[in-house]
């Protein structure tokens, strides 16, 4: 299963990095697969630091903010507990982890972690249809080089419908800041 959050890393100097990533996790939650690019920062952070800190959150807006290199400023973080790493303070759950294979023969890494301590902060609030759309809008801005602009606006479209039933203001929120990038993307290419 692949389950979205945000991933917490360090280069060699100590500067924070936090990407979204849908990492493969075991049904335990003790192991899981990221696969990142390799001209990420993450895979960049990772092969220098083996070790990082995965998020469970229910802020779509951050999970927004960070895909689309929105963030004004670094939300409020903590030591990991076990690595030499950054906790979110306000995720809902964390899996510090280490690096136990680290495979970047082909375009798309494999990074097989192995959660070393875990943490909760506050209940997962869930996911309403809103928070599911903004999520799924998110993803499709990063691929507006891959696809065609009509499919786009069909997607946005429908995907308008849940937000505008079922969203409240961090939604909303969230929402807008998906929908001007990705026009602003329009705009400039």
């Amino acid at each position: 299963m692949i389950l979205e959050g945000l991933v917490t890393t360090l280069d060699n100097s100590g500067a924070l990095n936090l990407a979204p990533m849908g990492p493969i996790v075991a049904p335990d939650l003790s192991r899981f697969t990221l696969r990142p690019f390799q001209t990420s920062r993450t895979y960049q952070n990772l092969k220098q630091h083996p070790a990082g800190v995965f998020h469970v959150t229910d802020d779509v807006e951050l999970i927004a903010r960070a895909a689309l290199d929105g963030l004004t400023e670094w939300p409020p973080t903590q030591p990991a507990a076990v690595v030499a790493g950054r906790v979110l303070a306000d995720c809902c759950r964390w899996f510090e982890f280490r690096v136990v294979t680290l495979d970047d023969s082909r375009e798309r890494t494999e990074i097989v972690a192995e959660v070393v301590h875990t943490g909760r902060v506050r209940d997962f609030l869930g996911f309403n249809r809103a928070k599911h759309a903004v999520l799924e809008a998110t993803i499709l801005a990063t691929r507006l080089h891959l696809l065609p602009e009509a499919d786009v606006r069909r997607d946005l479209a429908w995907l308008a419908i849940p937000v505008q039933k079922t969203a409240g203001p961090q939604e909303l929120a969230a929402w807008e800041f998906v929908r001007e990038a990705i026009e602003r993307w329009y705009r400039t290419y």
